[in-house]
């Protein structure tokens, strides 16, 4: 009967009378599709892949010269390149926390019968909605030391955030923090309104403390959603380019996206740039998996 479906149609549509069965007419729009993907997504990886065994700079006219797994293993015993991952690492590690903590704790505020919910929600979820660019610009007047307003409502002078080698970098993820909590915040919600009422019920008749509750009924049953918020939001932060580009310039915020730019349109290392970029790629391909898989494990308990 399902075949029947598909393959069958109105006797007195347009397309029947054209002699164009489901089938077809369905190929007609998913066909076109996938081209597009393997044109504009998976050509150029391939493309770039075969590049990334060579010494190519696209800077010049000189053809691209073989030369194997040498920018893999050039990179790979490059220290500069491994503090350009500890630096990414430690901005993760900041950004993501931050997002967790502050999104997560947002949708329990949130979680409950408060006038203006909806309201209070979407603008909630304005920050994630702009653009990077715009988000970059208008934080780093925020954090003037001369006339932003962030020195003056914690009363810290002229305190420089951005030009400071140790504080630059906690800028960038505070930033981050404030665009992309939101993001977490929905994703929590959702899994907050799913938990069944009566769980909560049965734990205050038995008298069950607000700790015991949370630790023991919202935080397992909201875990394998907000595990994917995590995932989410880690493959992002370690990808992250426009804030740390468009905030400061300091060598402490030289995340991975900085210095693979700068090896590819201010050196003209192609080859090598391309290296990189599967190295990144393989490393969040990396990171990711451990995530899923312990994400279902959560999902099994």
């Amino acid at each position: 009967m399902a075949t029947a479906v598909m393959t069958s149609l109105d006797t007195k549509s347009r397309a029947a009378s054209h002699g164009m069965s489901d089938i077809r007419i369905r190929n007609l729009f998913i066909i076109p599709t996938i081209l597009f993907l393997i044109i504009f997504n998976i050509f150029p990886l391939i493309y770039s892949l075969g590049y990334s065994f060579t010494d190519f700079r696209a800077s010049t006219n000189a053809p691209a010269n073989f030369v194997g797994l040498q920018n893999y293993r050039e990179l790979l015993n490059d220290p500069f390149i491994w503090s350009n991952f500890a630096i990414t690492a430690k901005y993760v590690i900041v950004s993501v926390t931050g997002q967790v903590i502050v999104g997560f704790g947002t949708a329990m505020l949130l979680n409950r019968d408060i006038p203006l919910k909806g309201l209070l929600t979407t603008l909630l979820l304005l920050p994630m909605m702009l653009s990077m660019a715009v988000v970059g610009l208008f934080w780093k007047l925020l954090y003037d030391p001369s006339f932003g307003i962030i020195n003056y409502a914690l009363g810290l002078g002229s305190f420089e955030w951005l030009s400071n080698p140790d504080m630059a970098l906690y800028a960038v993820a505070i930033t981050d923090i404030w665009m992309w909590s939101p993001f977490v915040m929905l994703l929590s919600l959702a899994g907050l309104s799913a938990v069944p009422k009566h769980l909560y019920e049965a734990a205050a008749i038995d008298r069950a403390g607000p700790f015991y509750t949370f630790f023991r009924i919202t935080l397992p049953l909201v875990a394998p959603i907000l595990m994917i918020a995590i995932i989410f939001r880690t493959m992002e932060a370690f990808k992250t380019f426009d804030l740390a580009y468009i905030l400061t310039s300091q060598p402490t915020t030289e995340v991975i996206s900085i210095r693979l730019y700068k090896m590819a349109f201010q050196e003209w290392q192609t080859g090598r740039s391309c290296a990189l970029a599967y190295i990144v790629l393989i490393m969040v391909l990396a990171i990711t998996n451990i995530y899923v898989k312990y994400l279902n494990k959560v999902k099994e308990r």
